[in-house]
Parts: structure tokens; sequence; C-alpha cells
């Protein structure tokens, strides 16, 4: 099914099949998709091509979620580029403990930044596959969700006219602040809503990775995270009050902070650098119930979000994109609606099961930090329940690496 696409600066309305709003791994993967199967779309997005590929966020990638964006003809950088995690530490008590997932079950972690996926889908759906994506486009707003004639206005920056597309599905993939998850009616959807109370101060240190694989440090004084991002730059992240402003770490004391919290016996002390990122983020999660409305299916972080406690919020974006897509070539090509009908359950599954998974990692990392001494012992014998039972270690590794994904 293909429409004629006029000059961007028409005022006439353009019509597509698939209008998708956000170019973030969601947005650009669901294009990359509709592409391949010859499906017309356009992407629309905020800010620009630079910033998109610059913005600093997650890097850890399920196996599945690699697979899968493999099959698709879309993971030649990162195989060839990606870390691969097979193991992750635990310290605390002043010791430390290795967990290998990928010995108990066989698979691993990529770490690949998401700036750089990023930059590979957006070449991949633009450069490649001629890909229709608009930037720095403003005043999106959305229209007559609830029929079959759905559209989706804009002003473009270069002209300042109004645009309007037409089309038969709106996919809302443009994050949390977006307009997409705003359009729905309050009356039709639930927000289920958790905040954990906590902050974490994310860090990027121009400094090389301290381990091979990723630190987790349980302590008194708060969680401290090392994840690497590339051989010259790592990840951190503090615990600290939520809402906190982050000129009140001052580096000398980020340092002091990490060394103290990620300190073990027999491990050399950090390797220390500069400081290049610094930002608070509050811990809290949520989830729309259903991820659709009308003609408009969320995906991404406008459906849910899962704080980055267990690494899973790009993992999900990608799951979504891919039943999302799968389900609209099958109904824009064969007149398949079932997958659309039921992709809200479908990914909502995965959704709840990476929710709990984060709720019972949060009480792991930040148990001992509560102050409160029933909830630091039970923490600790969960910690040493991990590393005494092997179907204890499983079952995390399995959660771990949401091994029973199939997509």
């Amino acid at each position: 099914m293909t429409y004629p696409s006029p000059h961007i600066d028409s005022l006439a309305p353009q019509r597509f099949p698939v209008v998708i709003v956000g170019a973030g791994p969601a947005g650009l993967t669901l294009g990359n998709i509709l592409r391949t199967a010859s499906v017309d779309c356009v992407v629309l997005e905020v800010e620009s091509r630079e910033f998109i590929e610059q913005r600093p966020r997650a890097g850890v990638l399920e196996e599945w979620a690699v697979r899968g964006l493999e099959r698709r003809g879309l993971a030649g950088n990162l195989l060839e580029r990606a870390q691969v995690h097979t193991q992750c530490e635990f310290r605390f008590g002043g010791q430390r403990h290795r967990l290998s997932y990928a010995e108990l079950t066989g698979q691993h972690h990529f770490v690949y930044p998401q700036p750089l996926l990023v930059t590979d889908l957006v070449r991949e759906y633009a450069d490649i596959r001629a890909g229709d994506i608009r930037f720095g486009v403003r005043d999106v707003q959305l229209h007559d969700l609830d029929t079959d004639r759905p559209s989706v206005s804009y002003t473009c920056p270069e002209t300042g006219r109004r645009q309007v597309l037409h089309c038969d599905v709106v996919a809302g993939c443009d994050g949390s602040r977006g307009v997409a998850r705003t359009a729905l009616p309050p009356e039709r959807v639930r927000i289920a809503r958790h905040d954990y109370g906590i902050g974490w101060l994310a860090l990027l240190a121009e400094a090389p990775p301290s381990s091979d694989c990723v630190v987790f440090g349980i302590h008194p004084r708060g969680f401290a995270g090392h994840m690497a991002r590339s051989p010259q730059v790592t990840r951190y992240y503090l615990q600290c009050p939520p809402g906190d402003d982050p000129e009140n770490w001052p580096e000398d004391r980020v340092w002091a902070e990490l060394q103290e919290r990620l300190g073990a016996t027999d491990t050399p002390p950090l390797t220390e650098g500069r400081l290049i990122e610094k930002r608070v983020l509050d811990m809290h999660n949520y989830v729309v119930e259903p991820m659709a409305y009308g003609r408009l299916f969320l995906a991404g972080d406008a459906a849910h979000l899962t704080a980055p406690i267990a690494a899973k919020g790009m993992n999900l974006a990608l799951h979504d994109a891919f039943l999302l897509g799968d389900a609209l070539v099958a109904y824009l090509i064969e007149g398949d609606a079932s997958g659309l009908h039921g992709y809200s359950a479908d990914s909502l599954g995965r959704v709840w099961d990476y929710q709990e998974f984060s709720q019972w990692l949060s009480e792991v990392y930040h148990g001992t930090a509560s102050g409160d001494p029933y909830r630091a012992g039970t923490t600790l014998a969960r910690l040493r329940r991990l590393f005494t039972s092997p179907s204890a270690a499983t079952a995390f590794a399995e959660q771990y690496l949401g091994m029973d994904a199939t997509v």
C-alpha cells in the first residue's frame, strides 16, 4: 500500500499508511521494518539529527534484542563493535562476588551505547533505505485517533507552515514527555506509577573501565554502579536523594564516594578521570494500559518507563518495535489485523515482567542504605542466596537476560 509523497513545504495534506512520532530506538526500528516491507511511512522528530545521535542514554542490550535486530538487517555495526559481557559482579560487605550468567544460561549481554544504535538506525532508514524523516518539527498534534482517518499535524521549521499528514495508523514513539501519551483520553487508559523515593547521580567519566564487567556496589552509604561504555569512557551511578542538585557533587566528592562504595578486598582503586556528564535521575516507573487507543499505538517510553535499575528500557523499546512492526506489516500488506488487536496485551506481558524484576533488584541495590535494619538484613539474605544456590543464581540470570523473549 503506497501513497504519493508531496514536497514537505506543500500546503496540501499528505498521506502515508503510518506516521511515526519520535526517532528513538523504537521509532527508528519500526520505520526500518516498514521500509523493508515497502510500507510507506514518515518519522517526525522534534530534535535535530545531531542531537539524537549524541544524546547519552542506555547501553546494555539483551541477546534476544540483538538477534531481533540482526534478523531485520539492523545489527551489522553492533555485532562488529559491541562489547560482549558474560558476567556481573556484586560487591558487598567488603567482598566481591562474581556471577557468570553466560555459564548458567549460555547467553550474554551486548554493550553498545544507545547513541551508536540510533546513529546506525538513522543511517539505515534515511540514507540507505531512503526513508522520510523530518527533524526539528514543532507543535506536533494528533487528530481523530478514534476514527478510520487519523492525522498528525506539525509546524515545519524551515517555512513556519502548518503541515497535515493523513494516515491509517499513528505510532507514538516519542518518549515520556512526548505528545502521544498525552493524546490518550484519561477515561480510556490506566497509568500505573511507582516512585522509588531515591535518586541516582548519573555520571560519565573520561576514564577506562576499572573492571571487565558490570559492577554493583551494595553499601550502607548507598548504591553505586560501574558500567563500561567504551575503552575510554565509563558510566557510573551513585545513589543520592531524589531531586538532588548535581552541583552538590564536585569531582572530589564523586570519586571519594565511588571508591568507598565500590571498594572491596583484593580490588585495585577505580581509575579516575574527568567527568563529562553529571545529572540526577529520580527513580520512578509507569505503565500505560492499554498501549493503544483507536488508530494510535504506543511504543517505548511513551507507553512505559522503567528506571535504569535493571537496564531494561532500550530492550523494551525494541520489543515493542518488533511486535508493532510485524503487526503493521501484516495489517497493511495482508489485511490481517490480529497482530494489532493483540499488540498491547502481548507487549504488556513483558513490560510487567521487567517492572517486577526492576522492583526486586531495587530492593537488593538499596535495602542496605535504607536505614531499616530489617530491610538491610533481608537484602543481604537475598545476596547470599544468589551465591550459594545454583537455582537462585540461574533464576536471576534468566530474568537479568530476559531469556523468554521470542521476536
